[in-house]
């Protein structure tokens, strides 16, 4: 009689810890996303915007200054959230500079159909500590950011997730996952420079060399060549353009380097963010255009903006790390007459105030480039055949697993998936599934059959290069 009791007395127990258990999950599911995504300590909201099909949330995360002394001060780093479903994987995106607060989906979102987090960089504001110890802006604490927001809502998304960015935050995803490789299902990375060596950069004077046509890049070097020759009077337009703008030049060092620097990008920015297609915009005859014709091509293409302490100011981290840590390229012009050229490529150290101090460590890229050679796992580069970014790229060793690299023929600095040959584009589109784990038995077993999960939405899928000025990745 007493065994029978305790033996009812156990099944109850249970009963009620299984019903208790229940209700717990079912009152966590229940729960609205907003409030599941605010009860994650250190979140607040900024907003919420609509979407159809979507909850799209922007918020600010307390994030460490230094990860390594979490108690030596904080910072709100921005981030959002296009809430799909928790049912879904998520997609965690970085362009490597500020967040977008406009809704919008980054391809390997639309390809799993899935939620996706992104984060602005630390230090571009308006996440930047105040305040800013600049030695605190590496590649280390900036993937220590995304490890802290990953383990802060896997508890909300707890299906797979992929880690995604392109150009700056393509070199962003890969450093995450070689600092922190066991947070992330899979990376796809795109556009993303590898400059392993800072002082040798002649792969991107060969590829100057034999990018396009020769018709198209005759004809863009002698647009270059031009503003050069008429520096004097275009430069008397820049300085009333710099006066009708309020524009002032006291971090790059005066108008005749900033002037200098814009022209130099001129080839560099139209294979970036233009196709082949396109040289049909830029004056055939520059010997005999007229200065405003010169101009408008350059400022087109390069932003005579963009050396401006004001074109500058915004860029400052990026700067800052391509002159201590990132690298950045340096070409040289065979086609222009030395004596036309007073500066060169000129060094990130002039385009950050100086009382930033900065020191390359040329360790960093090696570190990255080593890893990604030997212990690449789940990781997919795309590149593009006539983006200059590409000459100095990712590749892969012995030890990588389950790792591409891939280049779509004829596409710029917003290469992408679409973009490829039909078989690497079905092939990428399977891995990338199969890592999110939504990769169906007939694409598992025949990746010619991986399509995108979500239908295109021109309002929410972005295609294109994401443009900044010319030389920021």
């Amino acid at each position: 009689m007493r065994k029978a009791l305790r033996w009812l007395l156990a099944l109850a127990v249970l009963i009620g810890t299984l019903s208790t258990a229940g209700a717990a999950t079912a009152t966590a599911a229940d729960t609205d996303i907003k409030d599941r995504l605010l009860a994650v300590p250190g979140m607040s909201l900024i907003q919420e915007k609509p979407y159809a099909g979507y909850r799209f949330f922007v918020l600010n995360y307390t994030q460490p200054v230094d990860h390594r002394h979490p108690s030596k001060g904080t910072f709100q780093q921005r981030i959002t959230v296009l809430h799909k479903d928790v049912s879904r994987p998520t997609v965690f995106y970085t362009g490597g500079y500020n967040v977008s607060t406009t809704p919008g989906r980054r391809e390997p979102t639309q390809i799993v159909d899935g939620n996706q987090v992104s984060m602005e960089y630390r230090f571009f504001t308006p996440s930047r500590p105040a305040p800013a110890d600049w030695s605190k802006l590496d590649i280390w604490q900036a993937a220590s950011d995304q490890h802290r927001i990953y383990e802060a809502l896997k508890q909300v998304y707890g299906q797979r997730w992929i880690a995604t960015g392109g150009s700056k935050g393509g070199m962003t995803a890969t450093y995450y996952e070689r600092f922190y490789p066991h947070d992330m299902d899979g990376v796809v990375a795109y556009v993303a420079p590898n400059d392993v060596v800072n002082h040798e950069d002649s792969a991107y004077d060969r590829f100057f060399a034999a990018v396009g046509t020769k018709e198209c890049r005759d004809r863009l070097q002698a647009v270059q060549r031009e503003a050069l020759v008429r520096r004097e009077p275009l430069k008397r337009k820049y300085e009333q353009y710099a006066a009708d703008n309020g524009y002032t030049f006291t971090t790059i060092g005066g108008l005749d380097r900033a002037y200098e620097a814009v022209v130099l990008d001129y080839v560099w920015g139209f294979w970036q963010y233009s196709l082949l297609s396109d040289c049909d915009t830029v004056p055939a005859d520059a010997a005999h255009a007229t200065d405003q014709e010169i101009w408008a091509s350059v400022d087109t293409i390069s932003g005579f903006s963009a050396y401006t302490d004001q074109g500058l100011e915004t860029y400052t981290p990026y700067y800052y790390q391509a002159g201590t840590q990132l690298g950045a390229p340096t070409i040289h012009f065979p086609y222009i007459e030395k004596k036309l050229i007073r500066y060169g490529y000129q060094p990130p150290r002039n385009f950050v105030p100086r009382s930033i101090p900065m020191r390359f460590q040329p360790g960093a890229m090696r570190d990255v480039d080593t890893w990604v050679r030997h212990h690449a796992r789940h990781m997919l580069f795309v590149y593009g055949q006539n983006d200059p970014w590409g000459a100095e790229r990712f590749r892969l060793g012995a030890g990588a697993k389950d790792s591409y690299v891939f280049t779509a023929p004829g596409l710029n600095h917003g290469a992408n998936v679409a973009g490829l040959v039909a078989d690497q584009k079905t092939l990428a589109t399977a891995r990338i599934l199969d890592w999110a784990g939504v990769a169906s038995a007939t694409v598992r077993t025949d990746p010619s059959a991986a399509r995108p999960l979500a239908r295109y939405d021109a309002r929410l899928d972005r295609r294109d290069a994401e443009r900044e000025p010319a030389l920021r990745p």
